[in-house]
């Protein structure tokens, strides 16, 4: 049998796969479960005629592993805790380990990552602000691993299951907040413009100015990276300039902690010469002095629902949505104020 021979419908068996590829049954084995001791050239010859072919091991093979992965772009701040959390607190009640990686930066684990995650064969994947391209999602398809995208950076391919939370309404109600309070000269600091997160706070940002009926400055909108740096560092270009912003809308709480330090350092008081809004709500918005006003993002339930989701889908389940969008809602605290009145 070729592989040309070979269609999509009925499910091939793993002797039909072996025959087409032109190798043994054992070397195809070998592939599924993303062994090492395979020749490159022979492995990506199988992974075609998996992907054509549609190949999906059947669940009956062999039981899943009681793992459940959870992969980070970046693993480095408060953020990430709340999501591990959220997905601990699931796999705790499902009898689950949790096995946890960082994809050093990349929004695309590379292919090592991937040859683990076969071999481990785990009950589910949850990867935070990362995606899988088409070779890497056909991949897991093929060995039956469900996997869910929580907090997509970008917009996830069709039928990728995948949990967000409303980053435009967050955007939009921290600075209506803002202008209810009397301010018009509105600073924002965003993330990474590449991000579908970060764009979507902006959107709101921008929608909301648009509402009341005044300009967007471009000037006042400052890209910084989701750290703390980078909130420090478009604070002190922005509370520099002779007509600074009485407001910054900071993106995120560790931009906003970025943005108290600048603060100080001018000589300016939180709120009374500059108030603040932060977005996220991760627990260190109650602790600092003020404590911030901000966007809640119910990261820890996002976690949950992710983790669920990748869970149900493994045991064969049909959920009622693959998309999950969680609602955001504004906490105020002290750090936002009306304006100062000129004397």
């Amino acid at each position: 049998m070729s592989a040309a021979e070979l269609e999509p419908d009925p499910a091939p068996t793993l002797s039909e796969i072996a025959r087409a590829a032109g190798v043994s049954a054992p070397t195809v084995s070998k592939v599924l479960n993303g062994r090492a001791d395979v020749a490159p050239a022979t492995r990506a010859k199988v992974e075609e005629i998996l992907r054509r072919t549609g190949y999906q091991r059947r669940r009956t093979a062999a039981p899943p592993s009681r793992l459940l992965d959870l992969v980070f772009h970046q693993l480095d701040s408060a953020w990430a805790m709340e999501v591990i959390r959220g997905v601990e607190n699931v796999a705790r009640d499902e009898g689950l380990s949790v096995v946890l990686s960082e994809s050093a930066g990349r929004l695309t684990p590379g292919q090592t990552w991937v040859d683990g995650v076969l071999a481990r064969r785990p009950a589910g994947v949850v990867l935070v602000l990362s995606e899988l391209d088409a070779a890497q999602r056909d991949q897991l398809t093929s060995r039956d691993i469900p996997f869910v995208v929580l907090d997509p950076a970008g917009d996830p391919a069709e039928g990728v299951p995948a949990v967000g939370t409303g980053n435009w309404q967050g955007g939009l109600a921290a600075t209506r907040h803002l202008l209810d309070l009397g301010h018009r000269r509105i600073g924002m600091i965003s993330g990474p413009s590449g991000m579908m997160c970060s764009r979507a706070r902006v959107d709101g940002y921008r929608t909301a100015l648009g509402t009341a009926r005044l300009p967007v400055d471009p000037e006042l909108i400052l890209e910084g990276n989701f750290h703390h740096e980078a909130g420090y560092a478009a604070a002190r270009t922005l509370l520099t300039r002779p007509d600074r912003p009485t407001a910054i809308f900071a993106g995120n709480d560790l931009q906003a902690l970025g943005v108290y330090e600048a603060a100080r350092e001018l000589g300016l008081r939180v709120p009374e010469d500059l108030s603040v809004v932060g977005f996220d709500d991760l627990p260190l918005a109650r602790w600092v002095g003020p404590p911030l006003t901000t966007v809640r993002q119910p990261l820890v339930e996002m976690a949950e629902t992710a983790a669920r989701l990748a869970i149900g889908l493994g045991r064969g389940e049909q959920p009622t949505a693959t998309r999950v969008d969680l609602a955001t809602s504004l906490v105020v605290r002290a750090s936002t104020a009306p304006p100062p009145t000129d004397d």
